[in-house]
């Protein structure tokens, strides 16, 4: 199982301690580090950043929100970054919800994702192969344009750079089972939101129960909060404070997939009560009625050995990749010592 650190996105502004995690990361062998993005900070400007000020260390984005941009420009993205970066770019795609789709991007949430989905990646993969000009008769991605407000004259295009590598390495962030059937048949990796190596039944799909199920090379890549601590209880409050952000205040009380995921992984109640609290804006009690079993066993939390304990889980299982939040050097260097 390899590490990734994880950064996530900035909150008021950049985070000043990122860059020099990022260099201790590859100092200490991580294979990746990961930026994302909701509706502030992008993710590929920070990791160009990072990418100037590292050598080795793999980048990826996790993820990049496909409603931000149309596929040929994300394709563009990727295959810029990884040009300037010696080829170390890893795409990873997803769909977000509703709620941001619809309220940031101003765009009608796609009536089918799973197509909408599907129709994204072959786009990025064909720019990123340019065998051809891009051609697609989609149902939400059109190459050339061909809608009857369009002006007919779009013409085929390929990308005018040539791509360092045409089979860059294209992950998805799936929640709902058909979803991850998809990313397994279509993807080079998975993205999982939420993983409990306690729950391998969670998320209802048999590609990714056992690492003997999933295809060679297929990377199942989770986000992780881990911190080296004595006080647990202290130490999950971040993660309860992401729980209750994503499940309350990242889609609407009908349709907020992160909640539905909690659900199928044995919380509904709870789920939705964080929900109800979010929604009437008690924000700080909406974060503690995350359970803290929840929040414990979707994280690595705790003194030295426990961490070893629990990470002996992870290694496991499925994961081939366990990316990493952590707000500090001495629990990366931890967790490198402990993979070793």
């Amino acid at each position: 199982m390899r590490l990734g650190l994880a950064l996530g996105y900035w909150g008021r502004g950049p985070n000043p301690a990122h860059l020099e995690l990022a260099r201790e990361a590859e100092r200490l062998g991580y294979d990746s580090v990961w930026t994302s993005e909701a509706w502030g900070s992008d993710a590929f400007t920070p990791l160009t950043w990072i990418a100037a000020h590292t050598t080795r260390i793999r980048l990826g984005t996790a993820i990049a929100q496909m409603a931000a941009r149309a596929p040929t420009a994300t394709a563009m993205h990727a295959l810029t970054l990884d040009h300037l970066s010696g080829g170390r770019m890893m795409l990873g795609l997803g769909l977000s919800g509703p709620q941001v789709v619809e309220g940031w991007y101003g765009r009608p949430f796609p009536a089918s994702p799973l197509t909408a989905t599907r129709e994204y990646v072959d786009v990025v993969r064909q720019v990123l192969r340019r065998e051809a000009p891009v051609a697609l008769d989609g149902r939400f991605h059109s190459h050339p344009y061909a809608g009857e407000d369009g002006t007919g004259l779009g013409k085929p295009l390929k990308p005018i750079t040539h791509p360092l590598h045409a089979d860059l390495p294209i992950l998805l962030g799936a929640e709902g089972p058909k979803n991850i059937a998809q990313t397994v048949r279509i993807a080079d990796g998975w993205l999982p939101l939420y993983w409990s190596p306690l729950r391998p039944d969670a998320y209802d799909v048999k590609d990714v129960k056992d690492e003997h199920d999933v295809p060679h090379g297929f990377m199942v890549a989770p986000l992780a909060r881990a911190q080296l601590c004595d006080d647990v209880t202290e130490g999950l409050l971040p993660v309860k404070a992401m729980l209750g952000f994503h499940i309350g205040g990242m889609g609407h009380t009908t349709r907020n997939f992160h909640a539905d995921l909690m659900a199928r992984m044995g919380y509904e109640a709870e789920a939705r009560r964080v929900q109800e609290l979010f929604a009437q804006g008690r924000r700080e009690e909406a974060v503690l009625a995350i359970p803290d079993a929840f929040a414990d066993e979707i994280s690595l939390v705790g003194p030295r050995e426990r961490i070893a304990e629990r990470l002996e889980l992870w290694r496991a299982g499925p994961v081939t990749d366990l990316l990493v939040t952590s707000p500090d050097v001495a629990t990366l260097r931890v967790l490198a010592e402990l993979n070793a």
